[in-house]
């Protein structure tokens, strides 16, 4: 069985189970101390209390998770927000990133946001051909912006808008704030796009 949903704190250690590798062994992210799980409980909630974090669960397992985040903290980039997003491998190229990335978009666009930024370490062939997949577009590069794992590391940068960008537009409203009587039908509705 197949379920999209938001996640919770107590999808922590499953969700850990995806993320820790690429902390460990790759320079995907660039958080280089893998977080206890206590830690990483507190962050899932603190995310969504202002962004939506989404799980893919497969037969009970953690499958892949999607999420929105901060851009930078100056008021002016409130509209704009961060996505990032991660699949076990055992699930790879079963529609999974893309269902949840279609979920997280909706939701990023119902809260009143206007762009939506990939940042991607790079090399990473399959995360760029992926986002623009779906639509986004690529910017900019940080040259040696990051450093790990011995090598000097280049991000780059990708956007998606999602939504009208118009005069004096209303701040977006945190996810807690949102009327999510829409989410059901549409978590549900998704969950069977998913192969299996």
């Amino acid at each position: 069985m197949c379920i999209i949903r938001l996640a919770t704190p107590l999808d922590a250690q499953d969700i850990l189970n995806i993320y820790a590798p690429y902390i460990r062994n790759t320079s995907f992210t660039f958080e280089t101390e893998i977080p206890s799980l206590s830690d990483f409980a507190n962050r899932i909630n603190d995310y969504l209390k202002q962004w939506p974090w989404l799980v893919c669960e497969i037969n009970g397992m953690i499958a892949g998770y999607a999420y929105g985040g901060k851009y930078r903290e100056r008021t002016a980039y409130q509209w704009c927000v961060e996505s990032s997003i991660y699949i076990h491998d055992d699930f790879q190229k079963n529609g999974i990133g893309k269902t949840l990335y279609d979920v997280l978009i909706e939701i990023l666009n119902r809260q009143g946001f206007r762009n939506v930024y990939a940042v991607i370490n790079l090399p990473n062939e399959k995360s760029v051909a992926f986002h623009e997949s779906l639509g986004f577009t690529y910017f900019a590069i940080y040259e040696k912006v990051g450093y790990k794992l011995g090598k000097w590391k280049n991000v780059g940068w990708w956007q998606l808008s999602i939504n009208e960008y118009g005069d004096e537009p209303k701040p977006p409203i945190t996810f807690s704030e949102l009327n999510k009587d829409f989410l059901p039908a549409l978590l549900e509705e998704k969950s069977k796009m998913i192969k299996r």
